[in-house]
Order: C-alpha cells, then sequence, then structure tokens
C-alpha cells in the first residue's frame, strides 16, 4: 500500500506490521481512536435542522442553481438500460452544448460497468467525466476477486470514476478489517482515478456507526464518501450528510487530506439540492465548493434545476 504510506498518518499501514502482535489493538480501532464517534442522534438532526433553518434561503439563488448543476452525475441504473438507451443519455448531455453554451454541463455521467464503453465512444461534451457502479453494485455481496474484475473491467472500458459499496454487513458485524481491506485492494486498482466510497447510510442505523464508517473509509483511501445507492430506503438525508461532512472536516484536520461528498438517492427536488449545498457550504466552506468535491447523485433533478435556471418548465433530460 505504498501509494497511501506515503501520505503518512490517516492512510493505511503495512499489515504485516499488525500480524508481528496480534494482540495489539487493531489499526482500524487506533484510527477510529482519534475522533469523536459518539454521537446522539436527536442531537445531530436538531444541529442540521438549526443549520438549514439558518442558512439555507441565503443559498437559495441562481448562481447556486448554476453551481449544482455542473455537479450532478447524472445517473441511469435501471435493468432496462440498453445499449440504444444509454447512447441516447449520453447524446443529451452532447446536446447540451450547443441547446444551452452559456451553462456548465453536469459533472458526469453515471451508469453500469458494462455501459461504460457505449459512454465512452458517445461522449464528446468537454469535462463531463465518465462513473461506474462496481463492486457488485448495490449490495456490494459478492467475491472480491470479483469485485477487482468488474472494476478492472470498468477502468479498461472508459471510466474516470469508480463508485462502490462497502461490505456494511461485515461493517455492522464489527469486521472493520475485511471491509477496509475491500477498499484498499480496490483502491488500488483505481490509481489516481477517484473512487467514490457509498456507505448505504439508511442501514448503517445510527449516527455513531455514519461516522465511523466515513472515517474508516477515508482513512482506507475513498476519493468521496458518497451516502446511498438509491436501492434502499431510507436513502440520503441530511443527517446522515451532517455526519459525514462533519467527518470529512475532521478527517483534514488530522491528515490535511480533503475527500470529496457526494450525496445521492432520494434527491427529488431542488430544495433537497439546496440543503445538501448548506450542509456542504457551512460545515466544509468554499474548498469544497467545486464539483472536484462536490457531487449530486440523481436523474430527475438535472430537469428541476434547469427549469429553476432558465426560468420555465424544461424537460431536457
Amino acid at each position: 500500500m505504498e501509494h497511501y504510506r506515503e501520505h503518512g498518518d490517516g492512510y493505511g499501514y503495512n499489515p504485516e506490521d499488525e500480524r508481528e502482535n496480534p494482540n495489539q489493538t487493531s489499526k482500524y480501532d487506533e484510527a477510529l481512536h482519534k475522533y469523536n464517534t459518539k454521537l446522539n442522534d436527536d442531537e445531530i438532526a436538531e444541529k442540521t435542522a438549526k443549520l438549514i433553518e439558518k442558512h439555507l434561503e441565503e443559498n437559495n439563488t441562481l448562481e447556486v442553481k448554476k453551481f449544482l448543476f455542473n455537479c450532478i452525475d447524472l445517473t441511469t441504473l435501471k435493468c432496462t438500460d440498453s445499449e440504444t438507451s444509454v447512447m441516447k443519455f449520453t447524446e443529451k448531455v452532447n446536446e447540451f452544448v450547443d441547446r444551452y453554451p452559456d451553462l456548465k454541463n453536469v459533472a458526469a455521467i453515471c451508469v453500469y460497468p458494462n455501459m461504460a464503453e457505449i459512454v465512452n465512444d458517445t461522449l464528446e461534451a468537454d469535462d463531463v467525466k465518465i462513473a461506474c457502479v462496481s463492486g457488485g453494485f448495490p449490495s456490494s455481496q459478492t467475491f472480491i476477486e470479483v469485485k477487482v474484475a468488474e472494476t478492472a473491467m470498468a477502468l479498461h472500458a472508459g471510466a474516470d470514476e469508480i463508485d462502490i459499496v462497502i461490505s456494511v454487513g461485515k461493517f455492522l458485524s464489527g469486521d472493520y478489517e475485511g471491509m477496509c481491506d475491500e477498499i484498499e485492494e480496490l483502491k488500488e486498482v483505481c490509481g489516481d482515478k477517484h473512487l467514490k466510497v457509498i456507505l448505504e447510510t439508511g442501514a448503517l442505523g445510527s449516527a455513531s456507526n455514519i461516522k465511523k464508517a466515513s472515517i474508516l473509509s477515508m482513512y482506507c483511501g475513498a476519493d468521496f464518501i458518497k451516502t446511498s445507492t438509491g436501492k434502499e430506503k431510507p436513502a440520503a438525508t441530511p443527517e446522515a450528510a451532517y455526519v459525514m461532512c462533519q467527518a470529512i472536516k475532521e478527517y483534514f484536520l488530522e491528515t490535511g487530506r480533503k475527500v470529496g461528498f457526494k450525496p445521492a438517492g432520494g434527491i427529488n427536488s431542488v430544495h433537497d439540492a439546496l440543503v445538501y449545498y448548506t450542509i456542504v457550504k457551512e460545515l466544509l466552506g468554499e474548498e469544497w465548493l467545486t464539483n472536484e468535491r462536490f457531487r449530486l447523485g440523481t436523474s430527475r433533478l438535472a430537469n428541476l434545476l434547469l427549469s429553476e435556471i432558465v426560468g420555465s418548465e424544461t424537460k431536457f433530460f
């Protein structure tokens, strides 16, 4: 894991170090001990509500909506996806450049790995990434060898970014090593390509678990942490976002590394998007208000934002 070790404290150690003394505290427990992970769910809900009430309206501006549009990972993850439908989906992103020359395009197109090649062959718009869900998405219930192969194949087919899901079952049963080994191995496959790690916050059960999963995912090399797959209920929530952004801030203060944040699933309105923007702005600050560090995983939001930006109902995508 030379890629991580060179950055100093806060990244993976050599696994051999741990085996020399099996009775010592696990490196994952040591990583978690640097942070406050004992959170009260009611307190988090109250802090989140107060933050939104105080600051949301000041962010309800045209410029913020334009920025949010440029942060969208335009997503199609349906069982009905086909090469033809994904090609048409991608062509819409190409057409956007001519139709709205004064607006920045979406940040990325997010598809299943077997659709990366058709997006790569079709995409002409500049500054739009190709993101692929991988690693047995959305359940993460498959062999690590399959996860590695799928991720490598997605990258080979043209993916710029990979979205994986933590092994939630391993995390909840306390097998941090099993969960973290997978993230580290998949980050190694990605190299300098962004790895977004999905926590599936709705399945984690508490703010404390969300904080722990956030810290461990960043510790293992995540370039982004992401709330949800959108396939489980509840999906993204403001409270989960609050905890994750707080974790990102604390992790940055501890290690000096800036990890991105991506809410996804259940982002059904412009108001929802403004809520997440407000949380990021207030907890993480201006340095995170770039699509290199903030994304929104959604499909339906693009037309809603575009409608408010242009001032009339628009169904472009």
